[in-house]
């Protein structure tokens, strides 16, 4: 008993201390902690700080570093910040994987398939095949436009009579744009389906962190306390979409035939048909599900804090409407293919994406191989994520980033900038897909709505406030806004 009792101390020793040991040459940070690592520092530092990029830049100061070493659980988890080290993650080959944890396997219905979730040759196959076919499909083109502006002309009927926030109704519009691109069908307005979408794409992003939080750290911790730490609702949820994305996959496929390339599930279903390795209903229902995260919470987003940063500044309002009255002629709609024509509308949506940074932490990437960053050590398999606030809100670069001042992105003449320092779709190969459809949402949403109606707060509002809901997706704290048309109007 007594040397089984020693060699279980020693066995636990041995295990703490390589729990706590750093590997050589890894970046500064804390101390590591046996089996949480620090977990339960970033939440201590997160009910202050509120924001998790504000954290990481407190832990940098501290540390004096741009590439903070951490550990998440049994995790290595860098953290990079400033333009240099944010772009090596973002173009170099060797960080374009995705962590093996259990965080990105739940959010993806419990595998690493899909889009967002997998990397390899895999996720090579799957982001070709959607990108191309909504090319084919739309994206980018006249159709594309068409279901934008269809969707327009239902919001500018309801705008002026609405007494709800501006987000739910945002979210409907691009939803249904990207529901008809995937399975060429709209929702109708009072569809319990599109508000049940909504619902939980919504209630999803508020229950992960892009580090996991406790349920990557301690996954095992789902057998003792799955409501306390949100895994029952995640099931929930995951259950609830897989429902709703299998019922419309199941209506294709009762009148699917080999030639049928209507929509993006029509195509896949052909893939699959064709036994195409690696496509199966499973594959389908995630990649739709990175379809709708990725692209209808980061646009309709934008598109609040940009209508209430009107409301805020009426000056920028004034400006742009008077830009837009001199250019457009009022009976022709506007489109994306016209911006250069209104570029201080460009230049609000750019700074709303600079200042209000929608997506402040992204990521989270995986090292495929043993690399180095400002000379630290990163080993193969560490998880990265990328503090994009440090490249937004750049001191040395923008000057004034506190400042919410659109003049920045245009010239002397008024012409638009375009900024190294700003790239809110990402860069290299994991850059966004739908970054065509997003910039023409946005665009065409805003320049429209702004010529049609002077937007002011409702009386029965709060005062907007400058500081968002902190989360992965940040957005605008509560308010209300009353749209009175003006004598512009144009034909949507």
């Amino acid at each position: 008993m007594v040397i089984l009792l020693t060699v279980f101390i020693l066995t636990l020793m041995i295990y703490f201390l390589l729990q706590i040991r750093k590997p050589e040459n890894y970046p500064p940070g804390p101390p590591f902690l046996p089996i949480v690592g620090h977990l339960f520092t970033l939440k201590k530092l997160g009910r202050k700080f509120m924001f998790q990029h504000l954290v990481f830049n407190h832990l940098n100061e501290v540390f004096n570093t741009n590439v903070l070493g951490l550990k998440m659980g049994n995790e290595l988890t860098i953290v990079v910040s400033s333009y240099q080290f944010t772009r090596q993650v973002l173009t170099e080959e060797v960080f374009e994987g995705r962590p093996d944890n259990f965080f990105l396997k739940l959010r993806s219905m419990g595998k690493r398939i899909g889009i967002t979730s997998a990397d390899g040759e895999e996720w090579n196959t799957h982001r070709q095949f959607v990108v191309k076919h909504l090319r084919n499909l739309g994206m980018g083109k006249e159709t594309m436009s068409i279901l934008i502006r269809n969707e327009l002309a239902n919001l500018m009927k309801i705008l002026p009579d609405n007494d709800a926030p501006l987000k739910n109704l945002l979210a409907t519009c691009v939803i249904n744009i990207i529901w008809n691109l995937t399975t060429g069908s709209s929702f109708a307005v009072d569809d319990p389906r599109l508000e049940k979408l909504i619902g939980i794409l919504g209630a999803r992003s508020r229950a992960f962190d892009l580090s996991g939080g406790v349920m990557n750290a301690l996954p095992w911790l789902r057998f003792i306390a799955p409501k306390r730490i949100g895994y029952d609702m995640i099931c929930k949820l995951n259950r609830e979409l897989h429902s709703l994305f299998m019922e419309t996959i199941n209506e294709h496929y009762k009148f699917h035939s080999d030639d049928n390339d209507e929509d993006l599930i029509d195509v896949y279903i052909t893939e699959i048909k064709k036994g195409s390795p690696s496509f199966s209903d499973e594959q389908l229902i995630v990649v739709l599900l990175d379809l709708f995260i990725a692209g209808s919470q980061t646009t309709s987003t934008t598109l609040d804090f940009a209508l209430m940063m009107l409301i805020i500044r009426p000056d920028l309002q004034d400006k742009l409407q008077k830009q837009m009255d001199e250019v457009f002629d009022e009976n022709i709609p506007i489109t994306y293919a016209q911006k250069r024509r209104a570029p201080y509308a460009e230049a609000i949506l750019m700074e709303v994406m600079r200042f209000f940074l929608i997506t402040p932490i992204i990521g989270p990437r995986r090292t495929l191989w043993n690399t180095v960053i400002d000379n630290y050590s990163i080993p193969q398999d560490t998880t990265v994520l990328i503090n994009l606030q440090s490249v937004f809100h750049d001191k040395a670069y923008w000057k004034d980033p506190e400042v919410f001042r659109p003049e920045r992105f245009l010239d002397a003449n008024g012409e638009l900038i375009n900024h190294d320092y700003l790239f809110p779709f990402a860069l290299g190969k994991r850059r966004c897909p739908g970054e065509v459809l997003a910039r023409n949402c946005l665009f065409t949403f805003f320049t429209e709505i702004v010529r049609n109606f002077r937007i002011t707060l409702h009386p029965e509002s709060p005062t907007p406030s400058l500081i968002p809901q902190p989360g992965i997706v940040c957005s605008p704290q509560p308010y209300l806004a009353k749209f009175t048309p003006r004598n512009t109007v144009a034909v949507v």
